[in-house]
């Protein structure tokens, strides 16, 4: 897969918007503010394919970009409490709208800051992709923030805190080192190399 032709296609904010799948997909998913939007673009090696905000809740639409033959779709922060019930309910129903579409998902990859214990949203967020069996993976990010003893630390924790974490797939992620970018590259050709195109024998 070239990693540099990605583009963003379009953001929808209701559940009926939501476009019928048409592709393999790639979701990500976490709290608001841990870096989802630095972690797309880390990926596609590009600064601002997606918006990189420092106000937590700011994505509030799920924005969806095309690479090669997969579309990689950027679901809203959840867990960031400073917006009314409605709002917070709209994003509710369109998270759960994309998630239990049937849509050709192959991945969720959630997002946890790994200087922190996961939250009570990461849990519920586990505990609903394992009870759907939906394949995930699980990116630890802003490692850089930490230093080697804190690390440590951290991941020696986090097999009690994550509910069957023998079983998971984790990535350690740094958007300042690069660290885990190629482990999620090879990870989303993988379970994505099926459905590329075959290369025109004319060429």
């Amino acid at each position: 897969m070239n990693w540099n032709t990605a583009e963003f296609t379009a953001a929808y904010g209701l559940a009926s918007q939501l476009p019928k799948c048409k592709s393999p997909e790639i979701a990500f998913a976490g709290r608001s503010n841990v870096g989802k939007s630095t972690l797309i673009n880390k990926l596609f090696q590009r600064k601002n394919l997606a918006r990189v905000s420092s106000v937590p809740g700011k994505t509030a639409t799920i924005n969806f970009y095309q690479c090669a033959h997969v579309t990689f779709a950027d679901l809203p922060g959840y867990g960031y409490a400073k917006r009314s019930k409605s709002e917070l309910k709209r994003w509710q129903e369109l998270i759960n709208a994309y998630l239990q579409d049937e849509r050709d998902l192959r991945a969720v990859l959630l997002l946890i800051d790994m200087r922190h214990p996961p939250t009570k949203n990461d849990l519920q967020m586990v505990d609903f992709l394992i009870d759907t069996e939906m394949p995930f993976a699980i990116v630890l990010t802003k490692a850089d923030k930490l230093n080697k003893s804190e690390r440590a630390a951290r991941l020696a924790a986090l097999p009690q805190e994550l509910p069957q974490f023998e079983d998971l797939n984790v990535t350690v992620f740094s958007s300042v080192t690069g660290e885990g970018v190629e482990q999620l590259r090879s990870l989303i050709e993988e379970i994505t190399a099926e459905d590329e195109p075959e290369p025109d024998a004319a060429e």
